[in-house]
């Protein structure tokens, strides 16, 4: 029997999306770390002709540490298991992926930032369903460096100073910014530096600080001897929910039992993942273009075996303190059962 494509459209416009751009310096190595921008191939666990009645779903997913059960669950044989043929489409960008979502040429969206799609959610430009969860923030996943000789010496000395982050307004201000006020300090003022160019930033005190996430953190402290100022995980935001699996409601209840499959196949590899990080960092160099030698010393994110809506509450909650959102949203109701 043929495989079955799941083809919907979910009414999406374009939205904005927290992706990684822009190739960086200094040298190689770095450049080699950049697994946020690295190609990777896109074959499913049965591939696109496969038979045996299998459902097939097309997932858009950035090679990031964040997509690690996703790429586990199709080696191991966990979509198949639950009926499904999955084939993963690299993108550079969430965003890129938005219009394909909408056409109905991709059914999911893997490691999607959540700060950026729950905006869009409440902006009317997407109608979001998490269908699982990505990963949490982990101690030093994420970092605040600083040159070695720098005279930042405490957090209490990060105000009004320049911090690269990524995106601005989005889950590293936010994260940051909350730790600041637990600590009763001054905020900086952000600078948006792409992660691959954070190292040459700071160098050349473009910058004052960096706050840089894995594979960057490591390289940037291994070749500038950049100093860790602060844990980007620090409390309170320990175990975040920063990045998920989601989709559109058009989707999640149109092909629920899709939908739920899908799901319980994440969440098992996520176990897995969870449980054997050894299995996660022979995962990464097969579809980043991270080494086997660096997989083994990157700090890893934590992966949940079931979503939380307490849990993504806390990161709801802490956008509504800062802005980024106008009114409260109960995850709960976002969630694909």
């Amino acid at each position: 029997m043929a495989l079955r494509r799941l083809r919907v459209g979910s009414g999406v416009r374009a939205g904005r999306r927290a992706g990684i751009a822009g190739a960086g310096r200094p040298g190689a190595a770095l450049a080699a770390l950049a697994l946020l921008l690295a190609g990777c191939g896109d074959s499913g666990g049965s591939g696109s002709t496969g038979s045996g009645g299998l459902t097939e779903i097309t997932v858009a997913a950035l090679p990031l540490t964040d997509s690690a059960a996703l790429y586990l669950a199709r080696d191991r044989g966990l979509f198949r298991k639950e009926g499904l043929s999955v084939r993963i489409q690299p993108v550079q960008q969430s965003i890129q992926a938005l219009p394909a979502l909408s056409k109905g040429q991709v059914d999911v969206i893997a490691s999607a930032n959540y700060v950026t799609f729950l905006q869009a959610d409440e902006k009317g430009t997407l109608d979001l369903r998490i269908l699982a969860e990505g990963v949490r923030t982990a101690p030093h996943m994420m970092d605040v460096l600083v040159p070695r000789d720098s005279g930042i010496k405490s957090v209490a000395d990060l105000a009004g100073k320049k911090v690269a982050v990524n995106i601005l307004n989005n889950i590293q201000s936010l994260t940051l910014n909350a730790i600041l006020d637990r600590q009763g300090v001054g905020r900086p003022v952000y600078r948006q530096i792409a992660f691959p160019q954070m190292g040459p930033a700071l160098e050349r005190d473009q910058v004052d600080a960096v706050h840089a996430v894995e594979p960057f953190d490591s390289a940037i402290q291994g070749q500038l001897k950049a100093k860790v100022l602060l844990d980007g995980a620090a409390a309170p935001a320990g175990a975040l929910p920063i990045s998920g699996y989601v989709t559109t409601r058009t989707f999640a209840t149109g092909h629920a039992k899709a939908a739920a499959a899908f799901r319980r196949a994440v969440e098992a590899a996520s176990k897995i993942a969870s449980t054997d990080p050894a299995a996660v960092r022979a995962e990464l160099p097969k579809y980043t273009k991270v080494t086997a030698e660096q997989a083994r010393t990157i700090r890893l994110p934590s992966y949940p075996t079931a979503a939380d809506p307490a849990q993504l509450r806390r990161l709801t909650e802490l956008m509504k303190k800062q802005g980024l959102l106008n009114k409260n949203i109960d995850p709960g109701t976002l969630l694909v059962k």
